[in-house]
């Protein structure tokens, strides 16, 4: 057999090889185990790395992990390799959505439209792509320099009889917040005991079953959530209004940080925003937005261990001192502290690498362990991540992730865990926990429809 003969055998044998692990990778992704399918997608790309098909499917699987970064990496490398691969075009959109790129997912949409024009959900993405486009535009159009009045002043609260308690709950919260530095900082006495929750995601149901185990809050009982109260699930607006009430009642015991979904570009298109309009008003957003602006980024309890909910910093030499000198009261940006605080993951591996999520940075054990000692801080908790177990100890004890939604919408099968500090040695003790029935209304059931992924 001559040299050509024998390499083209064994590209056969390759590729052949390679569709049968695309094709347990699809069996892992039918069976919603997503890591599973990334980690034999990457075998198969490994071994025909010339195949859109399969960066297009590992696209789909980040995208329903969150890792909107990659995801729109492999959807755009599907494209170089084939660029009238027309899923390659819905992967992208549908990244360059979830990381609020309005202007770039229409362009895709476009392409879609043009070249299937009998498509109907290419019309209907296209479509309501385009109305954000235009509502932004506008948005930034009438936008002014002059001092940006409340929702509260334009609120019509004597036709809101039914919303009355509600709008004076948010007033009142906001009242408190303002007061509350970025950067908030508690000393537990050597008999104390706090609970630290992450990510909830408006799974109420879930969030009443923390305090049927952990008992309420109260003043003896202290807890702090770590940001992402609302959107995906579809109990938002009660999640938000049990912890605001619960944080009116016991100001100095009740604790509540910022997370990335508190900001007005994810409540937009993961559902909060579409609840809130549902079940009250758009006014009623505009108000829970302003609030949202003021949650604390950043909580330090006994100056030795440090609470946010994404993580480190994009560069060394970022203090304590520089996180309570920032001005929060805003929509984050795109990159700096405040980003960093909201967004960035931790990896295992040193140094900084580009966020998988496409905002951000991923941060390694030497960049925890110069933070920590620059800052006299014995470790960091943050959330934002879902986990198996409910949480994930990494940088040698340094680094620790909580979240409190299990089985993370209806369909990721994880636990929920939260942790209790004790002011005598500040050890993280974990409690985990599983997911309870709630009523009948899907998660994402108020997100954007072009949110709703399906196989396209």
């Amino acid at each position: 057999m001559t040299d050509y003969g024998s390499e083209k055998m064994a590209e056969e044998e390759r590729n052949s090889s390679a569709e049968k692990l695309k094709e347990k990778a699809n069996n892992h992704f039918k069976d919603k185990d997503y890591e599973n399918a990334i980690k034999y997608y990457s075998e198969a790309l490994e071994l025909n790395p010339s195949n859109a098909i399969y960066y297009s499917n590992r696209s789909l699987a980040y995208l329903r992990t969150e890792c909107y970064g990659y995801a729109l990496a492999d959807a755009t490398r599907a494209l170089e390799l084939d660029k009238n691969y027309i899923k390659g075009y819905y992967r992208r959109a549908t990244s360059n959505m979830a990381l609020g790129k309005f202007k770039a997912a229409l362009k895709d949409y476009e392409t879609v439209v043009r070249v299937r024009p009998n498509d109907k959900d290419a019309k209907m993405k296209y479509q309501e792509c385009n109305k954000i486009v235009k509502q932004k535009a506008f948005e930034r159009a009438i936008a002014g320099d002059e001092l940006k009045r409340s929702v509260v002043d334009s609120l019509d609260i004597e036709n809101m009889s039914s919303a009355m308690v509600m709008v004076e709950i948010l007033v009142q919260v906001k009242e408190v917040l303002t007061k509350l530095p970025s950067l908030v900082e508690i000393t537990l006495q050597e008999t104390e005991k706090l609970t630290i929750c992450g990510d909830t995601h408006g799974q109420y149901y879930d969030l009443l079953n923390i305090f049927e185990l952990n008992s309420l809050p109260s003043p003896t009982n202290p807890y702090l959530f770590n940001g992402d109260f609302v959107d995906r699930g579809s109990f938002s607006v009660e999640v938000i209004l049990t912890l605001f009430g619960f944080k009116l009642l016991y100001p100095e015991h009740f604790h509540l940080l910022r997370g990335n979904h508190e900001t007005d570009n994810m409540n937009q298109m993961y559902g909060f925003e579409g609840e809130v309009k549902a079940k009250y008003s758009s006014q009623m957003f505009q108000l829970f937005s302003e609030v949202f602006q003021w949650l604390p980024l950043a909580q330090c309890i006994n100056n030795k261990v440090l609470v946010m909910h994404g993580g480190l910093f994009s560069e060394d030499g970022v203090t304590l001192d520089d996180i309570r000198k920032i001005d929060r009261n805003r929509q984050p940006p795109d990159s700096g502290p405040m980003c960093d605080l909201l967004w960035s993951d931790p990896q295992s591996q040193n140094g900084r690498s580009v966020s998988k999520r496409g905002v951000s940075c991923q941060f390694g054990p030497d960049v925890t362990e110069r933070f920590l000692e620059q800052n006299k801080l014995q470790y960091i908790v943050r959330s934002h991540e879902v986990k198996a177990e409910g949480y994930e100890v990494t940088h040698s004890g340094k680094c620790i992730t909580v979240f409190s939604a299990p089985n993370y919408c209806d369909q990721m099968g994880n636990k929920g865990a939260y942790i209790h500090l004790r002011g005598s040695d500040l050890k993280p003790e974990f409690h985990q926990f599983t997911a309870v029935p709630h009523p009948n209304v899907k998660p994402m059931a108020y997100a954007n429809s072009l949110m709703q992924l399906g196989m396209m």
